[in-house]
Parts: C-alpha cells; structure tokens; sequence
C-alpha cells in the first residue's frame, strides 16, 4: 500500500481510534510456491495489548484450506479498509481549469495489520478466546458462556481452531485530499455532503479532522 505523507496517520492515536470501531477485515496468507495467497474475510477483536502494537484475535473452520499453509508461514496480513467513497472528477479540477479536467478518485481509511499467526487448539484456551470475542462483539449478553467439555458449544470446540495474531508493525492510510489545495478540498466537501451517499458522511468527517489536527508526520505506527 503506497501511503504518501500527506495521506499518513497524524500520529498513533488516529490509527487506534479507527481500527477500534472496525472489527471485520480480509485476513491474507502466503500460499504455497507458486500459488497466490489466501484470503479469508473475517470478524475479529482487536486487542491493543500486549506489545507495542497489541493482538487480534479470530477462529476459522477446522477445513478451511489455508491451516496448512499457515503452519509453514505464519507472517500473516490483516487489511482493514471503510469509509470510501468515489470522489467524481468535476469536483477535482483545480482553481481555473474547466470542471471536466478534474481527476476522479477515491477517498479511504486503511489499516494494514502485519502479524505473526498463533494457531490455539487447546481447548480451554480456545472457550476463554472466544469468550472474549463474543463479549466484544455481543456484550449485552444473550448467549450461553463458551466452555470446554459442556453445552451447549463445548462440543463445537473441535470444529474450529483460534487464531491469535501477534501485531508486529501496522501501516494506515486516510486518503482524503490531503495534498489539495484547500479551495478544491472545499468544493469536493460541498458536493459530498449534497450527495449524501453512502460512506460520504465518514469521509467528510474525516476530511475535516485531518484538516484541523494539521499535516501528516509521515508516521506508520
């Protein structure tokens, strides 16, 4: 993901507070030699701790086709995108060009997580993960507690196998015209908010975080 450094993460804040409101993502796995990788989209918790980049934690089927390749390779990525949207080209076109000389595009918050894979079939460490899941995910209640050995899920335990991957660095992205001048940032803002569309709302409001929090540092933590 190339992320120039006006479309960087402000600081680690800007990162964490995102990714803490999003928590379904495409998990990528190296494939074998001379097979492209895995993709399995998934629900998943992440966790900010331990570390300096925290933990995620996910399960997947027993036959999903990818445990082999994951035990040879355990170097995962989890890439997490949201709150696009297509920008038109009229809206673009700098101060004094004709509107049809505009650049379409795209605007996005991307969060790529590079993890090291611990593959957890114990199965009492596998009911207090999913525990954990379920209560991010569901903590209103209303589902009998995961645990080993007793129903109603204990005999479901074997049809699954956990994932805790361990985060080892973390680029982000809030592509959202950053490198504009701020007269086309304000049309392209005008437009969006007329058109009220899907994703247009989270994009302006992130493009106008970014404009009163400043310039990006360049930094991918």
């Amino acid at each position: 993901m190339l992320i120039h450094p006006w479309d960087a993460p402000h600081d680690e804040h800007e990162w964490r507070s995102w990714l803490a409101e999003h928590d379904f993502g495409q998990l990528a796995v190296n494939g074998g030699p001379g097979e492209p990788p895995w993709v399995q989209p998934t629900h998943f918790r992440y966790e900010p701790e331990p570390g300096p980049y925290g933990r995620v934690i996910t399960h997947l089927a027993r036959p999903n086709p990818l445990w082999r390749d994951l035990e040879h390779n355990p170097a995962v990525l989890l890439s997490v995108v949201d709150d696009h949207v297509f920008v038109p080209g009229h809206g673009t076109a700098p101060a004094g060009a004709p509107p049809e000389h505009g650049t379409p595009t795209s605007y996005y918050a991307a969060v790529q997580l590079r993890c090291t894979a611990h593959v957890v079939d114990d199965p009492e460490e596998k009911a207090e993960l999913l525990q954990r899941q379920v209560a991010h995910f569901q903590p209103e209640g209303g589902t009998a507690p995961v645990r080993a050995g007793e129903a109603p899920f204990g005999r479901m335990l074997p049809g699954i196998r956990v994932l805790c991957l361990e985060v080892t660095d973390v680029r982000a992205k809030f592509k959202y015209a950053g490198n504009k001048p701020q007269e086309v940032q304000d049309r392209v803002a005008a437009r969006l908010a007329e058109r009220g569309g899907p994703g247009d709302a989270a994009a302006l409001s992130h493009q106008a975080r970014r404009r009163a929090t400043g310039p990006a540092t360049g930094l991918s933590r």
